[in-house]
């Protein structure tokens, strides 16, 4: 084997070995879902949950530079197990699902903040709204294979004013302080699939 023939070799096993850290992976809505509890009466947290969630993560372990996540959320889909509160949190006090029927993330940059955990920035759009937001990732776990799939999972957190993407709605006690507090905490619980004989990707 000649020079050229060999510096060909290792050019192609070079980028093979990189294209292997990068793969593209689909949520699994029927195993995710994102979270949300405010304080209720200035006394005690209520939690609520979105239960159809669907969107893509790109992710390169060996550059979270080139790494990608989003995340798509049918507002019309949550549920606080309380039918007569999930419908008023439907209506334009609140989400306003049927002028803005999605709530969505794009990330923006991904990056590593200690052993088995990222920091997330990127876009939250809510009725309509974007902010910036910081997720605190824990994970991904590692991978398992599970027949002709790799699965792998992670939780986010973060909190937000729900004043700043139009959630208005205030209603004043009797007693003094509010019914609904402004600010959120979220949590985002995904499970992450790919098929055994998907081709990583990399840009």
């Amino acid at each position: 084997m000649n020079r050229t023939s060999i510096r060909r070799w290792g050019i192609a096993l070079l980028w093979i070995s990189s294209t292997l850290s990068a793969a593209t992976y689909q949520i699994d809505g029927a195993h995710s879902s994102a979270g949300f509890t405010v304080r209720h009466m200035m006394v005690s947290n209520v939690s609520g949950a979105f239960t159809k969630l669907s969107g893509s993560v790109d992710y390169d372990t060996d550059n979270l530079a080139q790494s990608r996540i989003e995340v798509t959320i049918e507002a019309a889909s949550v549920s606080t197990r309380n039918e007569g509160r999930d419908k008023h949190l439907r209506t334009a006090d609140f989400f306003d699902v049927e002028n803005h029927p999605t709530i969505t993330f794009r990330s923006k940059r991904v990056e590593k903040a200690a052993e088995g955990r990222l920091r997330v920035v990127g876009d939250l759009t809510i009725r309509g709204v974007t902010k910036e937001v910081v997720l605190d990732v824990e994970g991904p776990t590692p991978e398992i294979q599970q027949q002709s799939a790799f699965r792998m999972g992670a939780s986010a957190t973060t909190r937000i004013n729900r004043k700043d993407f139009g959630v208005n709605y205030h209603r004043v006690m009797d007693a003094g302080g509010v019914v609904v507090s402004d600010e959120v905490r979220i949590t985002i619980d995904v499970e992450l699939g790919r098929k055994a004989d998907q081709a990583p990707t990399w840009e």
